[in-house]
């Protein structure tokens, strides 16, 4: 059935676009960092505070890069 002419529906607009980017982004550079870093520090032999410090931390880091990286991705496709 054709669309009326006078309706129509936008997308998301780039500025949503770039941050929805940087969200999923974030959240796969989170679940590496976690397990990457997981496995490192109890290779390492950390216990208690020091690997959740370490694991957290590896885990910020990976998801800030992996974001920031999908962000620039999805402003590039804008």
């Amino acid at each position: 059935m054709p669309m009326p002419a006078g309706s129509f529906q936008s997308g998301p607009s780039c500025w949503d676009r770039i941050k929805m980017g940087f969200t999923m982004g974030f959240c796969v550079g989170m679940a590496s960092g976690a397990i990457f870093g997981g496995f490192s520090a109890l290779r390492y032999g950390m216990r208690g505070r020091e690997l959740i410090n370490n694991v957290g931390k590896v885990m910020l880091q990976g998801g800030g890069t992996f974001g920031t990286f999908m962000a620039i991705g999805s402003g590039i496709r804008c």
